[in-house]
C-alpha cells in the first residue's frame, strides 16, 4: 500500500523504531500520522518533534485495557478520520528470568501488551477498514516468535501467540479476497535499550534500517518478513537439524541460550 496521502495509526511511537516509523512515513508524504503510547509527556514531546515533518496527532492509550483503545480510537477517528494503515508496535519485555521465578503479574502484563494489545486494537481498526473497502494492518512481532530462547518465556509466549495470530489473519482475509493486506515483522535484536545488555554472537539490529524495512514492507504488501533475511536460516536449521545438534550448535556454540544473562533493559 502506499503511504503517499494515507492516515497511520501507530502504537508505541514515541521511541525506538515507532518514532522512526512515524518519521518515516511523514517523509513518504503521509496525511497525517497518530500515534498512540502510554506516556502523555512522551506523546507530546513526539508530536512537537514530528510535526516539522507532517500532521503528527497523539493519544494517551494503555493497549492491554480494552476501554482504553476504545477511547483511544473514538478520540482518533472524531479528531482525524478513518485509519488506513495500522501498525501495532507497542511490546514490552518484563524480565529476564527463568519462567520458575515468574509472578502472575509479570504473565498479564507480557500477553496484555504483546498479544491481547495489538488483537484489541486491530478488532476496532478492522472493522472500519472493512466498511471503506481498504487497510493495511503490519504487526511488529519478533524472531523470538520463532525461536524460543532461555529465559524469554514469556516474551517468547507472546511473540509467538501474536504471530499465529497475525498469520491466521492474513489468511483469513487473502481467503475472502479482501482488499485488505496484512504483514508480519519479525526482527531480532534492535538497538533501541529496550534489549539493553545482552550479547549475542549474531549482528544486533540498527534501529533506523528495521524501519526502513518495515515501511518498505508495507508498501510492497510483503506478508511476512524476518530481519534480518538470514534468520530465517535458523529456522530452516531447526526443521533440519535434530533438537541436540542444533541446541548444541546454535545455543552452545552461538550463543543464543546465554543471550539474556546479562540483560538489564531500557532505564526507566
Amino acid at each position: 500500500m502506499k503511504i503517499q496521502g494515507k492516515t497511520v495509526l501507530i502504537t508505541g511511537a514515541c521511541s525506538g523504531i515507532g518514532k522512526i516509523m512515524a518519521r518515516r512515513c511523514l517523509e513518504a508524504g503521509a496525511k497525517q500520522v497518530i500515534i498512540w503510547d502510554i506516556n502523555e509527556a512522551a506523546i507530546a514531546a513526539t508530536v512537537e518533534e514530528l510535526s516539522a515533518k507532517g500532521h503528527v496527532h497523539g493519544f494517551k492509550a494503555d493497549i492491554s485495557d480494552a476501554a482504553s483503545v476504545d477511547a483511544a480510537y473514538n478520540a482518533s477517528k472524531i479528531g482525524c478520520g478513518s485509519v488506513d494503515i495500522l501498525i501495532n508496535n507497542a511490546g514490552i519485555i518484563t524480565n529476564n528470568k527463568v519462567f520458575s521465578e515468574q509472578t502472575d503479574t509479570d504473565i498479564d502484563r507480557t500477553i496484555d501488551i504483546n498479544t491481547k494489545g495489538a488483537m484489541y486494537v486491530t478488532l476496532r481498526v478492522l472493522k472500519d477498514m472493512k466498511a471503506q473497502g481498504s487497510g493495511h494492518i503490519c504487526n511488529i512481532t519478533s524472531s523470538a516468535g520463532m525461536l524460543a530462547l532461555p529465559k524469554m518465556s514469556l516474551y517468547a509466549a507472546s511473540k509467538w501467540a501474536a504471530i499465529g495470530w497475525s498469520e491466521s489473519l492474513r489468511i483469513e482475509l487473502d481467503r475472502e479476497k479482501s482488499p485488505i493486506k496484512v504483514t508480519t515483522i519479525a526482527p531480532y535484536f534492535i538497538n533501541t535499550g529496550m534489549f539493553d545488555g545482552i550479547h549475542s554472537f549474531f549482528k544486533i539490529q540498527k534501529p533506523e534500517k528495521v524501519g526502513r524495512i518495515v515501511i518498505r514492507s508495507i508498501q510492497h504488501n510483503v506478508g511476512y518478513r524476518g530481519i534480518p533475511f538470514g534468520f530465517h536460516f535458523i529456522r530452516l536449521m531447526q526443521g533440519l537439524i535434530p533438537y541436540r545438534p542444533f541446541n548444541f550448535i546454535f545455543g552452545d556454540i552461538c550463543g543464543l541460550y546465554t543471550v539474556m544473562d546479562h540483560f538489564t533493559g531500557r532505564k526507566k
